[in-house]
């Protein structure tokens, strides 16, 4: 009987230091964490290219990146300097895509852009936040200031243009620098694409 009983005490003393612990400042129980980062991100009638690809982050401690030197895709876009990195911690995850000397041909219309970035950050209890940068952006040969507010639009016929797009959830955050789309859903294209959450 009194094995029992103390037994029953040693769990009742673990299962209380153990809940003090976790209420102790700095102590976090394991957090579900999601990163990823890409140059480039293409869907044609369903078919997707990615250029630059981290591929999903699912680990702290592992921090995933890749880069290409030039990346194309032939008759649509080009770019240089491609580069996607995600990394992520107990508490974090921060991921980021960039490329240079953007081109690309769509519907018609050129767009250019000297540089591209984005960032996404994503913070337990903090929330998730993010941001992008496009330098030197040209559509159709003319000059377009990307103001740096998330989901500033451009109307333009059979396109749709969103410069720093960022898509919120409840649990992270996805920023496109750049997102061109055919109005009749056939081509879908992601420019420095960073997604993080916790």
């Amino acid at each position: 009987m009194s094995y029992t009983a103390s037994s029953f005490w040693k769990f009742v003393g673990v299962a209380g230091a153990l809940a003090a612990l976790a209420g102790w400042p700095g102590f976090s129980p394991a957090q579900t964490i999601s990163g990823q980062a890409s140059a480039v991100t293409v869907v044609i009638l369903g078919n997707v290219t990615n250029l630059a690809d981290t591929g999903t982050l699912s680990s702290a401690g592992e921090p995933l990146g890749t880069g290409l030197s030039i990346g194309s895709i032939p008759g649509l876009l080009a770019g240089e300097a491609l580069h996607a990195a995600t990394m992520g911690w107990t508490d974090q995850v921060a991921s980021q895509a960039s490329l240079g000397n953007l081109a690309i041909t769509i519907a018609g219309t050129g767009i250019s852009a000297l540089s591209v970035l984005s960032r996404a950050l994503a913070v337990s209890g903090a929330g998730a936040t993010g941001g992008s940068s496009i330098d030197g952006l040209t559509i159709g040969g003319v000059p377009v200031a990307a103001t740096g507010a998330p989901n500033q639009q451009i109307a333009l016929p059979g396109l749709s243009v969103i410069l720093n797009e960022q898509i919120q959830s409840a649990n992270g955050i996805v920023v496109n620098a750049l997102r061109v789309r055919t109005l009749d859903g056939l081509t879908d294209i992601a420019i420095g694409s960073a997604k993080a959450g916790i």
